[in-house]
Parts: C-alpha cells; structure tokens; sequence
C-alpha cells in the first residue's frame, strides 16, 4: 500500500499572549483505499490537524509529504495547485455558492485546473452528479435542492479534478439521519469501489465505528490509531 499521507511530528502553534496548541506532535501515514475517521472531544484539535493534512493551513514545525512531495519546500501558490490537483474537500456545511447551477458549482474546481474544454467539463460534472443520484438537479440552483441533496453535490465538487484523497470536515454533522447514512455510504463507496483515500472528522461515533481505521485526539495529539478488526493490518 503506497503512501498519500506522510506527516512527521506536526504541530500546530497559534501565536497570542498565551499561545495555544491546536496539534501536538503528530505523526502518522495513510495510504491509498484507506478510509480514516479521525475523532475525539471538541477543541481536541481533529479540524486543525485535517486542515494540515489538507494543505490549508501550515504547521508551526514537523513535516507533510503528500504522494512524496515534500510541502514544506513549496511556496502558496505551489500548495494551492498541489491541493486543487490532489485534495478534495467536503465540509459540513457545503460552501455552494448560491448564484450558480449545481452542475456550474461542480465545474468550478475543474475551470481553476484548467485542464479540459469547457464540453468536457460539462460532461464531467454532469456524470458525477447523475453517479450521486442528481441527474434531475444539474440546473437548479443550491437554495432549490435539499440539505442531503445539497451535500452530495459538495461530494460531487471534491471529485471534479480526480483527486487522490478526499478529506472531510463533519460531512454528516448538519443532516438527519437518513441524509447522513446517504453520505456515508458514498464515502464508503469512494474507497471500496473507486480507490479513493477519505479521511473524515467526525462526531459520530456510528460512523467512526464502520469505517476502516480510526485516529482518536485529545489535546491535540493522537492517543490511539486503530484498524477495524476485519481489516488487514
């Protein structure tokens, strides 16, 4: 199993008077087809060390490589396009943005790439959307679509540029329970069917039980790392 993920003893410093600690020392590898739920208290850090993973926030100290690039050596538009090329991102609020057609949302991470014709990008966010049961969405705007709905588009956007991981920030957190069991088994599915690597904060302890490999912080710092028992190791 090759490598995505690789940080060496993060940490995360927010400078103040008394400066605070979102992670502490964090090290750890996620490979590919891998699905990650990373869990624990509030203000124990699981958001901070996510947005680390995911390249939107940069460590106070230790290392990141991402598919063996080594992040620290890049400047901020480097890690935008190594993000944009390599991450998605699916938060628990969707981030829409609420002038535009479900189908113009999922192509805007695609037209920031720049790699395919606008035909092409069309086509491509029309078949992820139909994949995640929208086929009858694609022109309505988010504010016309349900909570439920609304976040399988956000799923549909990470997916635009191909990317290896997907990292998701409380995907379920503001969805009923039927909504939110939706959503999982499309993550599921990302790893299992479409050899994607997810990784996901979250509060549900449901959720965190079901998935392949759970990471627990408290105080910012990893307490245990565990793989589902039916999983090799």
């Amino acid at each position: 199993m090759s490598a995505l993920i690789e940080a060496g003893h993060l940490t995360r410093i927010l400078p103040a008077t008394v400066p605070v600690t979102l992670v502490r020392d964090v090290s750890l590898t996620v490979g590919e087809k891998e699905f990650v739920a990373i869990t624990g208290p509030s203000g124990s850090g699981k958001s901070s060390l996510l947005y680390l993973l995911g390249l939107l926030d940069r460590p106070t100290s230790g290392t990141l490589k991402i598919a063996g690039q080594d992040t620290s050596q890049l400047d901020d538009d480097e890690l935008a396009r190594l993000r944009l090329e390599s991450l998605g991102f699916v938060f628990q609020f969707h981030f829409l943005l609420p002038e535009f057609s479900v189908l113009k949302n999922v192509e805007l991470p695609m037209r920031k790439a720049g790699r395919l014709s606008a035909s092409e990008m069309s086509e491509r966010a029309a078949s992820l959307l139909e994949d995640l049961g929208l086929a009858g969405h694609l022109d309505k705007r988010p504010d016309q679509i349900s909570g439920g709905q609304r976040q399988r588009v956000a799923v549909a956007r990470a997916l635009a540029n191909d990317p290896h991981v997907v990292l998701a920030d409380e995907p379920t957190g503001s969805l009923d329970s039927k909504s939110s069991e939706q959503v999982f088994t499309i993550l599921q599915d990302l790893v299992h069917k479409h050899g994607k690597t997810v990784i996901a904060v979250t509060h549900d302890m449901d959720i965190a039980t079901r998935v392949d490999r759970r990471i627990h912080l408290v105080d910012g710092k990893v307490v245990s790392d565990e793989r589902a028992v039916h999983q090799p190791a």
